[in-house]
């Protein structure tokens, strides 16, 4: 029968292997004794941070790559020194300075946003950094307006209480001028405004009569009206999510295997898989993930630290950094937090 005993370290082992790993963070080198032994929280001779190095590795919390060399970090460890972690600090301050300068004074689309919230991320972590932008089915159009691009051509966009668009271009068969767009727009406006998605993609709009009794049916307005709603509902049915990915190029500092490199970079070409893992990891309340908790084997040497960004009751975004096992978990968390809460500010601002 396996032994199923939970063993608790005390302090002094403790702050052996938060030592242990956070010398591997910085160096990427096997850790011995002597290197330990000094670290404030430990301070005892070299002997007893073997014995206790021994100790962590039978225990699973460290390994020794080889016999003459010093030890590493397994997964448990990894856990270990997260688990143990101090909330995230905040970054320095110049560097939280402009990441909430930036998303005070942007504007436009939202889908710029989050290229640019992964941007941020990328710079600050200097590793890859991953926004998927969300649409729930709680959200609620909040404009809706007709543009002409051309005598026959036409493009509606509408505004969702959590920023994003959807838009449809109708090409039309019969020209409208200024006068009947803005009355297309308005009685738009008044069979949309304050629908939610799941009623749009339902087909449980206000009816003509219900929203604008004044107009008359079957004039080309109303024609045009009646084939945006369609084509919205469409739009608004498929699934929008959006992988946003910045600093794949700072992968091939964090992996000295090829082969590694390689896996990780194909994988973060598929984006169906990469969004649902994002998705669950959320789900299951992750924070950090660490090797296999990924549950994808291209990332057992990989660690992803996640967080939801939240606008109402619905997920707008997830945000998340992609790096090695070795990643700076501290520096990470704390870049997430930020760009997260600016973010989370920045689309609220926009309701």
């Amino acid at each position: 029968m396996a032994d199923e005993r939970k063993v608790v370290l005390d302090d002094r082992k403790s702050a052996v292997l938060r030592a242990v790993v956070q010398s591997y963070i910085e160096t990427a080198q096997p850790v011995g004794s002597g290197n330990v032994a000094g670290v404030p929280g430990v301070e005892v001779s070299s002997a007893t941070v073997r014995n206790d190095m021994t100790f962590l590795e039978q225990e699973g919390y460290l390994a020794q790559p080889h016999k003459s060399a010093g030890r590493i970090p397994t997964e448990k460890g990894y856990r270990f020194f997260v688990d143990h972690l101090e909330l995230p600090s905040e970054l320095d301050e110049p560097e939280s300075q402009r990441v909430g300068q930036f998303f005070a004074h942007a504007h436009g689309e939202l889908e710029g946003l989050f290229q640019e919230a992964s941007h941020h991320l990328a710079r600050l972590t200097s590793t890859a950094a991953l926004t998927v932008g969300e649409r729930g089915s709680t959200e609620t159009v909040r404009s809706v307006q007709l543009v002409s691009l051309s005598d026959r051509l036409v493009v509606a966009v509408a505004v969702l209480s959590n920023g994003m668009l959807a838009k449809r271009t109708v090409e039309l068969s019969t020209p409208l001028d200024d006068a009947q767009l803005a009355v297309a727009t308005s009685v738009l406006s008044a069979r949309m405004d304050g629908v939610s998605v799941d009623d749009m993609v339902g087909g449980r709009t206000p009816t003509l009569a219900e929203a604008a009794p004044r107009v008359a049916p079957g004039t080309p307005e109303v024609a045009l009206v009646d084939e945006v709603l369609v084509g919205l509902a469409e739009a608004m049915g498929h699934d929008h999510t959006g992988l946003y990915v910045e600093g794949a190029s700072n992968m091939a500092r964090s992996f000295e295997e090829i082969d590694t490199l390689h896996r990780v970079l194909a994988l973060l070409e598929q984006q169906v898989v990469v969004v649902g893992l994002l998705r669950e990891l959320i789900e299951r309340g992750l924070t950090v993930a660490i090797g296999s908790e990924t549950g994808l084997s291209p990332l057992s040497d990989c660690s992803l630290v996640v967080a939801p960004v939240m606008v109402g009751p619905d997920r707008a975004a997830t945000l998340a950094v992609l790096g090695p096992t070795r990643m700076n978990y501290s520096d990470t968390l704390s870049a997430v937090d930020t760009v997260s809460r600016e973010l989370t500010r920045a689309l609220g601002e926009g309701d």
